[in-house]
């Protein structure tokens, strides 16, 4: 496509990029807050805006690998064009409307890789996907929320450990004051990581206009409008997904709350420095099944938790046949 004649094309898509990303910090609001909320901590409304400042400020502290692999490393750049994305986009948006609406945790970060992936190979056929990239994000499904869970069931033992000689009204006091440190790191996690994956593919979307010199690079620019979408999703809550993260798979202390969120963020931080596009999602459910089974096997609602997990397992697939048939029906209207 023409740059010039496709300009008016490029601003729409990058307002649509925009709007995923206000969607992905809408959709997966409860991340951040479920848990600080769940255990009374913070009001809802207070919650919402101090996860929405740490995500905001999450490009201060991190890299843009995670922007990196998303725009070069899931499919290949060369087949990248304005359709390809729409379609990804497409199938993206849809994915997170129909589960939003559900009130079903599912991942943004995958339906928008499941959409990219959906887009490319509609385009160019199983040849479109970059396999080295793709299969590090697909071993990060299965590896991001058993990580969380082994991390926060192992802070619950040391920290009962720890806090066997308090009271349980003191050690209730000083965890929700910990909290507050847990909620804002995985918060600033949560913006580090997902909002990234909309920089990837705005950065990705202009280096095929030839926008960007010949070379792959997120312009500052495209940082902060990402950064401001994301915090202003979240801003605006998610609250079906948060009463299924935060009250329906087990019950939550303080003290528990702060071990998921903690071992949760510690999770998203080694992915987003190792430039892997991780689902946040995914992260805190199975730090928040971890604190519950630490207690005991019992206190997690495995039926929530299960459902949980046929979401995952139908995102990608599912949200690549809607962008596929994005991509076939923009064809015939062409």
């Amino acid at each position: 496509m023409d740059v010039a004649l496709g300009l008016p094309v490029l601003i729409g898509l990058i307002a649509v990029a925009l709007l995923f990303d206000f969607l992905n910090g809408l959709h997966d609001a409860a991340n951040s807050i479920a848990t600080i909320v769940s255990t009374r901590v913070l009001r809802p409304q207070f919650a919402v805006f101090w996860a929405a400042f740490f995500n905001f400020v999450a490009f201060m502290v991190f890299g843009l690998h995670v922007a990196q692999t998303i725009g070069t490393g899931i499919i290949d750049p060369a087949i990248v064009d304005a359709q390809v994305i729409f379609a990804a986009l497409v199938g993206a948006i849809v994915w997170n409307l129909v589960t939003w609406a559900l009130g079903i945790p599912s991942s943004s970060s995958h339906a928008l890789i499941g959409g990219l992936v959906g887009g490319g190979m509609a385009k160019a056929g199983i040849s479109a996907a970059v396999w080295s990239g793709l299969s590090k994000t697909v071993l990060a499904i299965v590896l991001s929320p058993l990580v969380g869970f082994l991390l926060a069931m192992m802070l619950v033992a040391i920290v009962s450990w720890l806090s066997v000689r308090s009271t349980p009204f003191a050690v209730d006091r000083a965890f929700r004051i910990l909290q507050f440190a847990s909620a804002s790191l995985y918060s600033l996690g949560h913006g580090g990581n997902d909002a990234q994956k909309t920089m990837g593919i705005i950065a990705a979307l202009l280096y095929s206009q030839g926008q960007l010199g010949g070379e792959f690079t997120v312009p500052f620019w495209v940082v902060l409008s990402c950064q401001a979408a994301m915090a202003l999703g979240t801003l605006m809550g998610g609250w079906r997904i948060v009463r299924t993260m935060g009250l329906r798979i087990t019950k939550l202390t303080p003290m528990q709350g702060f071990c998921a969120e903690t071992g949760g963020a510690a999770t998203l931080f080694m992915a987003t420095f190792l430039g892997v596009p991780v689902s946040t999602t995914h992260t805190i459910t199975g730090a928040i099944v971890g604190v519950g089974a630490a207690r005991r096997v019992s206190a997690v609602r495995w039926n929530v938790a299960s459902s949980i997990v046929y979401a995952w397992v139908i995102t990608i697939p599912a949200s690549a046949i809607v962008a596929a048939l994005s991509w076939w029906a923009v064809q015939l209207f062409k």
